[in-house]
């Protein structure tokens, strides 16, 4: 298992009841308003990668991440109760961090607040979806959806690589089909020439034309 969407759970003294350290092949995990105060309580994920957050009420502890959580490339604190740079400052050790989301927090009214957190956070990319040239960031699901379709492709050429088992069988079918219409075309002759037949043939008698019409019928 590597994904993980715990959102609107309810989290008892900043856990989530079952979430541990046995989850250590998780990369994404989503934990969205499920009222946590602190990370204290977050497992050891190294591998993780995506880590959304928001909409909880988290103030501060942010220095947790980088002891749990040492890969991250991506986190939302969205919607939580950051206000100054000190509390922020702590992701400076997140150093494969290239996106983070502070939209909705107090942060965000600070003066130069884009300007301070670039500056801060030298290693980030993107900040609340936008680099520092205000370019959007590219869709994280569609990046994923894309690496599947990649997965899919490669699975589908070595599939036509092997060869379908079925392969000899459709050969079969063809050659059949074609078979089938060659029969047709020997019939097709076959009657023509007999009509030609039995046209000439009826011509010694010199039938009528209604003879002529009903015999080619």
């Amino acid at each position: 298992m590597k994904r993980i969407f715990l959102d609107n759970c309810h989290s008892v003294n900043g856990e989530i009841e079952g979430l541990n350290d046995t989850f250590k092949e998780l990369e994404f995990l989503s934990m969205v308003n499920v009222a946590l105060t602190s990370l204290a309580g977050l497992p050891s994920l190294s591998k993780l990668r995506k880590l959304e957050l928001s909409d909880n009420i988290i103030s501060g502890g942010l220095e947790v991440l980088a002891e749990k959580c040492p890969n991250l490339t991506y986190l939302n604190l969205s919607g939580n109760k950051i206000k100054d740079l000190s509390t922020v400052e702590a992701l400076q050790n997140l150093k494969s961090l290239k996106s983070l989301d502070l939209f909705n927090c107090e942060i965000t009214n600070l003066q130069d607040y884009r300007e301070s957190i670039f500056e801060l956070l030298q290693q980030i990319t993107y900040l609340d979806g936008f680099d520092q040239e205000d370019n959007e960031a590219p869709d994280s699901e569609e990046e994923e959806d894309d690496e599947e379709d990649d997965d899919e492709e490669d699975e589908e050429e070595e599939e036509d690589e092997a060869g379908p088992p079925g392969g000899y069988e459709e050969e079969e079918e063809d050659e059949d089909e074609a078979g089938s219409d060659l029969e047709g075309e020997e019939e097709e002759v076959g009657l023509s020439y007999l009509m030609k037949e039995e046209i000439q043939v009826n011509k010694h008698f010199s039938p009528s034309p209604k003879n002529i019409v009903f015999g080619i019928t």
